[in-house]
């Protein structure tokens, strides 16, 4: 499954330095500094005698900026050329955690001596000047302010995420860490990095040290032929196409896999009918057209549908005959990293409308009935399935893969995740398949994926769009060209023409009432809260845990952020943050909820930068006790002393082995005592694991996709089950209750460590009706993430309600649901 969009999964905004520098002087490298000392890294590697990063600028298409699109540029200190066919350059943010990734784009050509080589990246939304004509073109989105960006030996990925094992990588030919960058060679990161700066080196000599090597300026990309001029991203490009451009119809491009056998080629004389158009864009979307060719061969597995980039506003309209030269590519959706599939596109097309007003080819309709029921093919010895031939009568994703760019439709279809603030919702086009009680599909396993999943939007932003809750419909046709989404990683329909939208009332959950005789305890993700959010968060959350939840006793609380909130300025108090809430429960007409946390280390706990989010035990002490046990802080561990009911925490709230590199920029376990009104002790430890983010898509070209942070959570599993079996087997009859924001599903290798395969603890999301199991709703899956377990002795005590408020509603006050537990002590 692909990664699930928590607190450490942001869509990126869109980022974009030189002093004079025209020409620098390729000097010999012999006699170069390197810089050492206190403080200072020893020489990253050899310092390069040839090819060097000479700019790297990540502001482009942001406000102020001139260049659309960020860029990389290399130069050649030495005389001889540099053949980069095996080259790729890399980008990692500036402040990675151990599960971060690089991403990278891979080069082509050589890079002359004393000469450049210009790589374009991604595009912003602003600025009006195009690149000078790159050598090659990437996707990387990079930061305007800070990053870094390495030269590397190979395609592989790199793996380091630090500047000492980065060093030791030998593929790494040059580096430079830009802003506040983590990993940057020597003394520091180069400095000046903005939206309207490149940093850019003052010489071609390589000292290993970027503070030193590098300065910010005003930015001057220049290419391989010595261009250093930006044109108009709206110009007309040459009407002729090269004499070597290849006659070819859309099913040749596209071909019988998933990468065009056309790719990187000039094609010419490409004709069809326009089928959708998109004049505005986004950091996810560009401008273009789609086409179609009405008359198609009779291979099923080469669509007839292909997406023209144009960069600037088309100039054609839908029912247009054209004929289309241009270049072949492969586009990967934000970054060839992480696994995701490449679109087929024309770029630099030359655009010739042959007529206008023409019928449009009949849309393929996609139901259950031509939806095949195995999702995917396995994938070759490396995982990927780019250049197996498809069988679109076999897997689903072969089946929209043969259809790409090619106008479909779905009719009648159930909302099975809300409208975002993108204006995208999902659909599926099989009514029956695992629906839930309020109308979406639950995700009961890695093997079922829901194959009839679709992601709707609108093909321009502006374009009406209806904000819809899971189990409402789309009725009638909706219709428009397929895509394949940036951030979704999947399959979307670009509706040309949207059904009429039928709100069939989803109302938000309330949990069941509470025995005077019972105790309640609620966990509930709020999803980033800082003092900085509005009111009327703080209101509705409010509102949330008196009339939605009832108001437990006990409630563990996870993403709370400090009271600078995502300010990393080195506050880790969340007093302003704890105070406004509780407060807002108390003019809800709720308790007066006291509350016990654990200040982490400053920027240790991951979660959004400077954010510093943690669990947090609200309880209301006229119901019940928190046992203080003083001592606990965030580097010391909890432990367990005593028997039987003597059995109690050496420190209360403390921390699970908070020092284990397995808590590595991730929350630790918040554990707690407290006692009911009875006498009855109850153990209670909140939650919050580490994320899914660095997981390959359900969607990509990786099959099956690699689930790279299962690894973490598995370890932070494995130390929670050691500390449960320790408080276990000092009470048999201790009352043990695990809570929290798990990042993980109830099948998944890590829950079943954490709860013994249920011997130590049952997670009560499994004694529902399958139809119930979710707390979360992912690209259209309703699933688990959020979970409450407890421990055998507490199993015939209690009853359990997961409270739908957030999650398969457009308008959320988090993206997770809370749950309820009602225990007899």
């Amino acid at each position: 499954m692909s990664h699930s969009s928590d607190e450490e999964t942001f869509r990126p905004a869109r980022h974009r330095a030189n002093p004079l520098r025209k020409r620098l002087i390729p000097l010999a490298i012999t006699g170069s500094v390197v810089l050492a000392g206190v403080g200072v890294h020893s020489a990253f590697a050899t310092p390069s005698a040839d090819a060097v990063i000479s700019e790297v600028y990540g502001g482009g298409g942001n406000s102020g900026a001139t260049f659309t699109n960020d860029f990389i540029e290399l130069a050649n200190a030495g005389t001889g050329t540099l053949d980069l066919s095996d080259y790729t350059v890399q980008y990692l943010s500036g402040n990675p955690g151990p599960t971060t990734k690089w991403q990278a784009t891979r080069l082509t050509g050589s890079l002359a001596g004393n000469g450049r080589y210009l790589i374009q990246e991604a595009a912003g939304t602003g600025g009006t000047a195009a690149l000078p004509a790159p050598d090659a073109t990437g996707n990387i989105n990079m930061s305007g302010t800070t990053g870094t960006v390495a030269l590397v030996k190979g395609t592989d990925l790199l793996t380091c995420v630090t500047a000492e094992d980065c060093a030791a990588d030998s593929r790494v030919k040059d580096l430079v860490g830009f802003g506040t960058a983590v990993v940057h060679e020597g003394s520091g990161a180069a400095a000046g990095a903005s939206n309207t700066d490149s940093v850019a080196r003052k010489t071609l000599v390589d000292t290993d040290d970027n503070a030193a090597d590098f300065a910010a300026g005003a930015p001057t990309p220049e290419n391989s032929g010595g261009d250093t001029s930006g044109g108009d991203p709206s110009e007309t490009p040459d009407p002729t196409p090269p004499a070597d451009a290849v006659s070819a119809k859309i099913h040749d491009i596209q071909g019988t896999n998933r990468r065009s056998p056309l790719a990187t080629k000039d094609v010419k004389d490409v004709t069809g009918i326009v089928t959708g158009v998109r004049t505005t864009s986004t950091s996810s979307t560009s401008k273009g057209f789609w086409m179609q060719d009405p008359k198609a061969d009779n291979d099923p597995r080469t669509s007839e549908g292909i997406f023209v980039y144009t960069s600037s506003t088309p100039t054609v309209k839908v029912g247009d005959s054209v004929s289309v030269a241009g270049v072949v590519s492969e586009y990967y959706p934000g970054g060839y990293d992480g696994g995701i599939q490449s679109i087929t596109e024309i770029i630099k097309p030359i655009v010739t409308v042959l007529s206008s007003g023409n019928a449009l080819p009949a849309p393929v309709v996609i139901n259950q009935k031509s939806i095949p029921s195995a999702w995917s093919p396995k994938g070759d010895k490396t995982g990927s399935i780019e250049y197996n031939d498809l069988e679109p009568t076999k897997y689903a994703l072969d089946f929209y893969e043969s259809l790409e760019g090619m106008n479909v439709q779905v009719s009648d279809v159930r909302v099975v995740g809300a409208t975002d603030a993108y204006h995208e919702m999902w659909v599926t086009a099989d009514p029956k398949h695992n629906k839930t009680k309020r109308g979406g599909v639950y995700y009961p396993s890695y093997d079922d994926p829901n194959v009839a999943r679709l992601q709707v939007q609108a093909i321009n932003t502006n374009d009406p769009f209806p904000m819809a809750n899971v189990g409402d419909e789309i009725k009638g046709v909706t219709e428009g060209p397929l895509d394949y989404s940036q951030f979704a990683g999947t399959y979307i329909l670009e509706a040309r023409k949207l059904g009429t939208y039928k709100d069939n009332g989803l109302k938000p959950g309330v949990a069941s009432q509470a025995k005077s005789n019972e105790v309640t305890i609620g966990t509930y993700n709020v999803q980033n809260l800082a003092p900085s959010d509005p009111q009327a968060k703080f209101d509705r959350l409010g509102h949330n845990l008196v009339a939605n939840l009832r108001a437990p006793a006990i409630v563990g609380v996870e993403e709370i952020q400090d009271n600078s909130g995502a300010v990393d300025d080195g506050t880790v108090d969340p007093d302003k943050t704890l105070a406004k809430l509780t407060d807002a429960i108390v003019a809800a007409g709720g308790p007066r909820y006291e509350y016990r946390q654990i200040n982490p280390v400053n920027d240790k706990d991951g979660g959004q930068p400077g954010g510093n989010i943690r669990t947090v035990f609200l309880f209301d002490p006229k119901r019940i006790s928190f046992v203080d046990r003083p001592g606990g802080d965030s580097v010391t561990a909890v432990d367990v002393v005593g028997k039987g009911k003597d059995t109690h925490l050496t420190v209360s709230p403390g921390r699970i082995t908070p020092n284990d590199e397995a808590w590595n920029s991730s929350r630790k376990p918040l554990v707690g005592e407290f006692v009911t009104k009875d006498s009855k002790k109850i153990f209670v430890i909140a939650n919050h694991f580490n994320s899914k983010g660095g997981d390959q898509n359900i969607a990509g070209r990786i099959q099956e996709p690699v689930r790279s942070s299962e690894v973490q959570r598995q370890k932070q599993a494995t130390l929670e089950n050691a500390f449960v079996k320790k408080l276990e087997a000092a009470d048999p009859k201790a009352l043990i209750v695990s809570l929290g924001d798990f990042n993980d599903y109830q099948f998944s290798p890590a829950m079943k460590t954490l709860t013994g395969d249920g011997k130590q603890l049952t997670d009560l999301m499994n004694t529902l009706p399958v139809e119930d199991r979710y707390s979360y709703v992912f690209q259209g899956n309703s699933q688990v993430l959020d979970h409450m377990m407890v421990n055998p002795s507490m199993l015939n005590h209690i009853t359990y309600d997961v409270v739908h408020i957030n999650s398969e509603f457009a308008d959320q006050i988090s993206d997770h649901d809370p749950q309820v537990l009602r225990v007899k002590p």
